[in-house]
């Protein structure tokens, strides 16, 4: 479908995604994300604010900085006194269509799309791909995976977290 509504396909990648717990960091307001990009070098690290829903879209803040060595990266955030909460692989491709970032995402419990790009543009964009903005999920992908990692694991075993984003995010 992206094909045919003259979509471009932008990158496709796998990601192993460190999520962090640290000095100062509060899980529920700010999260601190280091994606390694395909085994590394390269990643981002990314720290999101807490987040507003209005018609199935997901608003927060969002500052990303691309990193050259996500290994010494990850090195430098431990020593800072920040630890590895949990990790969690996804498989990423990344499509641009009429202005909006459009993302497919494939993780261990499920496959997800998200659009990104401006607020106004987001339901109907959303809509003419075929989903339905009141359907969005307002589920991280950490949320979801901690309820899938509980459900595959038994009772007596501490789950293994992972995140997750909604059908539709725009940038703050």
């Amino acid at each position: 479908m992206l094909r045919k509504r003259g979509a471009r396909l932008t990158g496709h990648y796998r990601e192993e995604n460190y999520r962090f717990d640290g000095p100062g960091k509060s899980t529920r307001n700010t999260t601190l994300r280091l994606r390694v990009l395909n085994g590394g070098p390269r990643g981002v690290l990314t720290a999101k604010g807490p987040a507003t829903f209005s018609e199935g879209v997901k608003i927060r803040e969002e500052t990303e900085i691309d990193v050259t060595d996500a290994h010494s990266t990850l090195d430098m955030l431990e020593q800072l006194g920040f630890r590895v909460a949990w990790i969690y692989p996804k498989q990423r491709a990344m499509w641009m269509l009429d202005g909006v970032a459009v993302t497919l995402d494939v993780l261990d419990f499920g496959w997800f799309v998200e659009l990104e790009g401006p607020v106004g543009v987001l339901p109907e964009m959303a809509r003419s791909l075929g989903l339905d903005p009141a359907r969005a999920l307002k589920d991280s992908y950490s949320v979801m995976a901690r309820k899938h990692m509980k459900a595959k694991k038994p009772t007596k075993s501490k789950p293994t977290p992972v995140s997750t984003q909604p059908l539709a995010e725009a940038p703050a």
